[in-house]
């Protein structure tokens, strides 16, 4: 009986030593998979025999000792090593790997855990892993904000999702020539003839209200109308020799001289509530009866702001009527003059619709104190310029005004005033208001002014071209219109044992009797480790410890196999001793 029992002992010893064989050759196997973990075999003994259950000792016995005799080995548990593997870039950026503790979420026919990151992105642009088990993380809202709790599939939609941004700042840099001359003089557009008001006899008068329909060239007062009820009139001139957008306005029975004015005033640019403290005229419309034949004719004119800047021209046909009676044109009569500058620039709406702006710039007065300039922003994409409104005229392509004051040293001391593009009825937000921001400005002694948009932080329609992920787990796609913006985050998961998880093949754990309940999270919170992008967690076997394990295993194999064989022997003696 004890020959049989030494068998079963040593048989014992063959099974363990063969689990640890077969784990130390898993291990070896998977020296190279990614973020694989090591396991090793422990072993523990069976269990005992007892022979003789020992005594106490007493006044006349010393004590025995039990006697037990143990009948080989079990294996107690196979653990997991999870310490870390070393980390090695690859540069593709759907691969990420773990530096710390935790896994990431998958969800296929069931949730999942992983640390394999070797992720990609299917046909949908959702990222998976290589078994095609979705990854999980946590979504952003429009404004890039985390939606924290839900989880859901990472999306990140290469090429397809496109994204646009309004204008809310823009900042501007250069120096305005402190040494220049105070605007003085402004442009003063003059009609080619007098005209008269025929209803009145006198000359046409924007403040009393003469009606276009009732002027006449004043050499022929009985010829035809020079406007007519429903003429559409179009002017497309120059301010400061750039081309102005186009202006129409349909004439009505009782459109005034006032209205042709204030057409005038929004077609070219002119903001006629403007002052400036060295200049002495009028902005905007008037009648010249200097020259005239007779009393009761005058001269059209139209008087601009002030500066160089500010010269208007309206050479050939940028006025014109499609009424052939109509034959006024204008000639600037007036000087312009003053130290001016002006730039243009590029905003765009939440639609990503590129809007002009052109900024002049004028010296208004200077003294022992500094200089003031005051700028002027039109634009012709401001939606309440196209068609002229008389009812509302003073709308149209000004969209805003202020001042900069500058110290005897040529340093902003102040600034006021921002700019308002009307977006009425084109689907974007409206209005749309843009900051100023002159602080890289200064009014120094110069030849010239000079006058640049340095930043903006408006953007066009944008596609989606490349990503990156943080060490947080926040997914950042860059759109080839500049712009940035937050896709989603990745989340992690964390248990309180790790060693309790059940691992399901093709580096996937699920969640064990023992492991605890998932502690789902962002990257680098609590307990859970960093994400590093482009690079994958190698597998953390050590070759040289696993052969050495492979020949203490094999060693304890042949001891055990050893042990059967010389059981056996024995019982063939014992056998062979009966004859």
């Amino acid at each position: 009986m004890g020959l049989s029992s030494t068998l079963f002992t040593g048989l014992s010893g063959l099974d363990t030593n063969q689990t640890r064989l077969n784990v130390v050759g898993n291990n070896i196997a998977n020296v190279n998979t990614v973020a694989f973990k090591a396991s090793r075999a422990l072993f523990k003994p069976q269990f005992y025999v007892t022979d003789n259950a020992g005594a106490p000792p007493s006044t006349d016995f010393g004590g025995e000792n039990p006697s037990q005799r143990g009948l080989g080995s079990v294996v107690a548990s196979i653990e997991k090593d999870w310490s870390p593997g070393s980390i090695e870039p690859t540069g593709k950026p759907t691969d990420l790997a773990i530096d710390g503790d935790g896994f990431f979420v998958v969800q296929g026919k069931q949730q999942a855990f992983t640390r394999d990151g070797s992720f990609t992105l299917n046909p949908s642009n959702n990222l998976v892993t290589t078994g095609g088990d979705y990854v999980q993380g946590f979504a952003a809202d429009p404004n890039g904000n985390i939606i924290a709790g839900a989880l859901q599939n990472i999306n990140i939609p290469m090429g397809s999702l496109t994204k646009a941004q309004a204008t809310e700042n823009a900042a501007f840099q250069g120096n305005l020539n402190a040494d220049g001359a105070v605007a003085s003089g402004a442009s003063i557009l003059k009609s080619n003839v007098a005209v008269t008001d025929i209803f009145s006899g006198s000359p046409a008068q924007p403040t009393t209200g003469s009606n276009l329909v009732d002027l006449r060239d004043e050499s022929d007062p009985a010829g035809p109308a020079m406007f007519a009820a429903g003429d559409t009139l179009t002017i497309q001139g120059k301010q400061g020799g750039r081309d102005l957008p186009p202006q129409t306005f349909t004439i009505g029975a009782t459109t005034t001289v006032g209205d042709l004015d204030n057409f005038f005033a929004e077609g070219l640019g002119v903001d006629q509530s403007a002052t400036f403290s060295g200049f002495a005229g009028t902005i905007g419309g008037g009648v010249d009866t200097t020259g005239t034949k007779t009393a009761t004719g005058g001269f059209l004119t139209f008087t601009g702001m002030p500066g160089t800047e500010n010269a208007l021209s309206l050479s050939g046909s940028a006025f014109k009527s499609d009424d052939a009676n109509m034959t006024l044109s204008f000639a600037d009569s007036g000087t312009p003059a003053g130290e001016s500058v002006s730039t243009s620039f590029v905003t765009y709406d939440s639609l990503g619709t590129p809007l002009t702006v052109n900024l002049t710039a004028v010296l208004d007065s200077k003294d022992a104190t500094g200089t003031t300039w005051q700028y002027f922003a039109t634009s012709g994409d401001d939606t309440d310029y196209k068609p002229f409104d008389p009812a509302n005229p003073t709308t149209g392509m000004q969209v805003g005004s202020g001042t900069l004051t500058f110290d005897s040293n040529g340093k902003l001391t102040a600034s006021t005033g921002s700019i308002q593009i009307d977006r009425a009825n084109t689907g974007a937000d409206s209005p749309m208001n843009v900051a100023m921001d002159f602080s890289g400005m200064t009014s120094l002694t110069s030849g010239t002014s000079q006058l640049l948009m340095s930043s903006q932080d408006g953007r066009a329609i944008g596609t989606l071209t490349s990503f990156s992920v943080g060490s947080n787990g926040i997914i950042t796609g860059a759109f080839d219109n500049g712009l940035t913006s937050t896709l989603g985050q990745v989340a992690m998961a964390t248990f309180d044992n790790v060693q309790g998880l059940t691992d399901q093949g093709g580096n996937m754990f699920t969640t064990g009797a023992d492991s605890g309940v998932p502690k789902i999270t962002a990257p680098n919170t609590l307990t859970a480790g960093e994400i590093r992008a482009g690079a994958l967690e190698q597998s953390n076997v050590d070759l040289s410890k696993e052969f050495i394990n492979m020949i203490i295993s094999s060693t304890g194999f042949s001891a055990s196999s050893r042990v059967i064989s010389t059981s056996d022997q024995l019982l063939t003696d014992l056998l062979n001793s009966s004859r």
